[in-house]
């Protein structure tokens, strides 16, 4: 049974890959989107340096990186946090593993003061877009902002 816990700097590097393979399996290592991160290659550091941000990797029991999300700030002043880079490897898919991932970070959210929880993705994720539907999220038809992917094409939101 994959554990869940937060990222640790050692994580970097296989987080990393799992996010750039995955967008580029769907063709998605395009700019806007997460491909091109400046903090991607260094996830631990960037969560790590606020209170109000958590990225929650899942591991099997050797100890290897299957995925991962994240909570950032987004709106704080309006309680909106962001639910950002949720990735898993091809093999970890399919076994709801990416729910207990979302569980994690709604408990984060929630824990952090936060009372919404927004995202983005990209039509052609339509099993995350899935995911995200089944989880409670409500599809909002627009950004809350023009945020730094623009690639991104559809927009959701989650009251906590």
């Amino acid at each position: 049974m994959p554990t869940i816990r937060p990222i640790k700097p050692a994580d970097d590097a296989a987080i990393a890959q799992i996010i750039r393979q995955s967008l580029k399996s769907y063709g998605l290592d395009i700019p806007g989107t997460a491909y091109f991160d400046q903090e991607l290659d260094h996830l631990s550091t960037f969560y790590n340096q606020s209170p109000k941000r958590q990225y929650f990797i899942a591991v099997n029991d050797h100890g290897d990186v299957l995925g991962g999300n994240g909570i950032a700030e987004y709106d704080a002043p309006n309680g909106v946090a962001e639910l950002q880079k949720l990735y898993l490897t091809e093999a970890a898919r399919e076994h709801h593993l990416s729910y207990r991932l979302l569980d994690a970070a709604v408990a984060f959210a929630k824990e952090a003061g936060y009372h919404q929880l927004y995202l983005e993705t990209q039509h052609q994720l339509t099993t995350a877009i899935h995911l995200y539907q089944s989880y409670g999220f409500t599809d909002l038809g627009h950004p809350l902002n023009n945020g730094e992917h623009s690639a991104m094409d559809r927009f959701f939101m989650l009251t906590l």
